[in-house]
């Protein structure tokens, strides 16, 4: 290793900052958060670097550096863009045998600053000694990504309670075993999904009890988004990387469906129209027996469970079952697809309002307020409607949406299949006839579609009347 890894404890000690700009702030207020008594030698002291001083009672020094300001200091940083100076700093606290580190010059630094994941009281520092700063910013927003910020809380709730974990456990292999079932539990969760006072008395009672043996499980209702993995939340990732069981729809593709846990097994209860692999009432009953088992079982949906995707009926039924489950937000199709395919849901010149309906009709007949769609200024979007096209597309104009009205189709949307057919209520069937483009599809009705042709930035180029 070029460099040790280290963690100072910096509360109340005494740091020397040499420079008054912009890198130097950057550092101070690093330092104040690590609790450092900071003094700021400068010829110029920023305003806000003034500010912050006063704010954690720090000393500023409007002067030129020298020597004896190192007295009794823990460590110095060099911040300045004078490079005889930076090697003069350098030098005096080799000499003096302190700790330096000159910004952005290692040659001249006993300690570096690593790229930092801060979710204290868990502190990650990630080095590359001074050869890529820029790869590791690289690591570190990955790892931001993956690691929820709630685990600063979560660390906290470990910390407050730790002496009664090792009073209740006798031996070193005891207390990890039990941590690491409540780290990877639902006292864990509990604490992600926000519910802080919940996760103490559970961790409390699982302490008092001498184990975690928790016999039910918990649902995670995932929305997986319209089939891009790009586009799943850092949450849903998460849950989908520690589920035992997964349950998908026909609709999450199989790149989302690969970022699942390896281990996991994976259960297929998708649904195409008049095809229901498994039956709504035997998925909920699959959801309540696998959690009943003590498993964590993800519900993996397409697009966002709450939009037309029956998440609330599956809830009710874990509801009344006693199982503790949590829902995940997905992109729903009709934001993602429209996006990609280059059309905005509203403009302030052509639609103010939008409208997300349902084009799987009952019986293959309409019951949908069609007076209600016809409203000016307004965009229509219709999920599961690329059957009943020419139904929809009659019921609009038989209520009098003008003939020439602009539709698009957007078809397998996000993904490198993605197709967009554009035209007008009078046109859209036979072009759709001649075009076949496949489910799964949105229909967007409404002057916005207009902008397509300007608009479209992914895949290829529209298909047109």
């Amino acid at each position: 290793m070029q460099y040790l890894p280290l963690f100072f404890d910096l509360k109340g000690r005494d740091v020397l900052l040499v420079g008054g700009g912009d890198i130097a702030l950057r550092k101070a207020r690093l330092l104040s958060r690590a609790g450092a008594q900071l003094s700021v030698v400068a010829l110029e002291i920023l305003p806000e670097l003034h500010e912050l001083l006063e704010q954690h009672q720090g000393l500023a020094i409007t002067g030129p550096y020298h020597a004896p300001l190192l007295a009794g200091k823990t460590l110095v940083l060099a911040a300045t863009d004078n490079e005889a100076l930076n090697e003069r700093v350098h030098h005096d606290a080799i000499a003096a045998n302190v700790p330096v580190n000159v910004v952005d010059n290692p040659a001249l630094c006993t300690f570096i600053f690593p790229a930092i994941v801060d979710r204290s009281p868990i502190v990650i520092g990630i080095s590359s000694g001074g050869q890529s700063p820029v790869l590791a910013r690289i690591l570190r927003s990955r790892l931001e990504s993956q690691i929820p910020v709630s685990f600063s809380r979560l660390g906290q709730l470990v910390g407050r309670l730790r002496d009664q974990v090792k009073a209740r456990f006798g031996s070193v292999n005891e207390r990890r075993v039990f941590w690491e079932k409540v780290l990877n539990g639902q006292v864990a969760e509990r604490v992600f999904a926000g519910r802080d006072a919940e996760a103490e008395a559970l961790l409390l009672e699982q302490i008092a009890a001498g184990n975690t043996d928790n016999h039910t499980g918990e649902v995670y209702l995932v929305g997986a988004g319209p089939g891009d993995p790009e586009l799943l939340t850092f949450k849903a990732l998460r849950l989908m990387q520690q589920a035992d069981v997964v349950l998908y729809d026909r609709l999450v593709s199989d790149e989302v469906l690969e970022l699942c846990r390896r281990d996991a097994d994976l259960i297929y209860v998708g649904k195409k129209r008049d095809n229901h692999a498994v039956p709504q009432q035997d998925i909920n009953q699959l959801l309540i027996d696998h959690a009943r088992a003590g498993r964590r079982v993800v519900r993996l949906k397409g697009g966002d469970p709450f939009i037309f995707g029956r998440g609330g009926e599956e809830l009710e039924q874990l509801k009344a079952a006693g199982i503790p489950f949590q829902v995940v937000p997905g992109i729903t199709a009709a934001s993602a697809c429209s996006t990609y395919g280059g059309i905005p849901l509203t403009h302030r010149n052509y639609a103010q309002s939008v409208k997300f309906v349902t084009g799987q009709l009952k019986n293959r007949t309409s019951d949908l307020n069609f007076a209600e769609l016809v409203q000016p200024n307004q965009t229509i979007v219709f999920y599961m409607g690329l059957h009943t096209l020419e139904l929809l597309v009659q019921g609009l104009m038989e209520q009098g949406k003008p003939a020439d009205t602009l539709i698009a189709i957007v078809s397998q949307g996000t993904s490198a299949q993605q197709r967009v057919l554009t035209g007008q209520l009078q046109t859209i069937v036979a072009q759709q006839a001649e075009a076949q483009l496949e489910a799964p599809a949105i229909i967007i009705v409404g002057e916005v579609v207009a902008l397509q042709s300007q608009l479209s930035w992914f895949g290829a180029a529209a298909e047109t009347e």
